[in-house]
């Protein structure tokens, strides 16, 4: 698929994540708007971080999915997270999703004041098919 995920020496190299992604050649790319923890309905499925994770991720699979992906083919993730609520559920949500034998993909985290009431994270993506 020509995607190449990449590390160059000078960079920190971590398991988590790559520093970038690269696209080499003609693909179909999904740009993911920002996914909530809400359900089919609109309704807000927990008060959690980590309820709210588990379902922004799904969503985002569903997407993926209905292209013709898995989440292995996300190649870069942006999350907003609500600060005072604890990162590591967000974390461990994203740990059972994502396949540690597929390469990491380039992942932004950003720890905000506030999103629309009642949401604690929202999740945008890239994914190339």
């Amino acid at each position: 698929m020509g995607v190449r995920h990449i590390n160059p020496a000078g960079l920190h190299r971590s398991p988590a994540f790559s520093q970038a992604v690269v696209v080499e050649q003609p693909a179909k790319t999904i740009y993911i708007g920002g996914q909530n923890g809400v359900d089919e309905t609109g309704t807000i499925v927990g008060p959690t971080l980590r309820e709210q994770s588990e379902r922004a991720l799904k969503n985002i699979a569903t997407i993926v999915e209905s292209e013709g992906g898995t989440l292995a083919n996300v190649v870069h993730w942006r999350i907003a997270a609500v600060d005072g609520h604890p990162i590591e559920d967000g974390v461990a949500a994203f740990q059972q999703v994502w396949n540690p034998a597929d390469p990491p993909p380039a992942i932004t985290v950003q720890i905000v004041a506030a999103l629309a009431p009642g949401f604690l994270v929202e999740i945008d993506a890239v994914a190339v098919v």
